[in-house]
């Protein structure tokens, strides 16, 4: 029998911390199964041209330090003074004897990152490459001083540099055993 409670989804968010707020958020955003999909030029512009246009949704983010790795986005999101922007009223919906709250604020960082997964995805979709899919979730920091700032900053610099000896990267896993096989368009990792 299905157990609701077993399955249903936990958030890794800090409790009671309002992510609509000001501030600095470093994310970190992966594809499904953590696939190497921004190897495919094309679909690396989608997300880049998708990533630059969040400004214009939403009027009150500025970027800040960002890459797009092979598989997955480092970023610094900045969440400035809302002046003028109206919150949506929160919507319920009961589900198993309870009630929860579904998207309550217009311009909360989960709000965000959603709009930009999903806008990647029907883009790449509507590209033809059908595979491109997102890990479920994502990571999300609270940047709390301009310390914490600079070093996640430098961080996402050298990122790229890091690369040649991240275990996630493909000549790293030949080296350990896994091999890296390219179907068509869509890249796997068996062992």
């Amino acid at each position: 029998m299905f157990d609701m409670e077993q399955h249903q989804r936990h958030t890794i968010r800090l409790k009671d911390y309002d992510y609509s707020q000001e501030g600095a958020y470093f994310v970190t955003i992966c594809t499904q199964n953590k696939l190497f999909l921004f190897e495919n030029d094309r679909v690396r512009k989608i997300a880049e041209r998708c990533w630059l246009e969040i400004p214009e949704h939403f009027p009150c983010v500025q970027l800040d330090e960002w890459i797009i790795m092979s598989n997955h986005l480092h970023a610094i999101v900045i969440i400035e003074q809302r002046r003028g922007v109206q919150l949506n009223a929160p919507t319920t919906r009961k589900t198993a004897n309870r009630y929860s709250t579904i998207s309550p604020h217009r311009n909360t960082l989960s709000i965000i990152v959603r709009t930009f997964k999903a806008a990647v995805t029907t883009r790449c979709h509507r590209a033809g490459y059908s595979y491109f899919a997102w890990q479920r979730n994502y990571y999300e920091h609270v940047i709390r001083n301009e310390d914490d700032l600079n070093e996640i900053r430098q961080y996402i610099l050298d990122n790229p540099v890091k690369w040649d000896v991240d275990e996630n990267n493909p000549d790293m896993q030949i080296e350990h055993g896994i091999e890296f096989k390219l179907q068509g368009e869509q890249v796997c990792l068996t062992k």
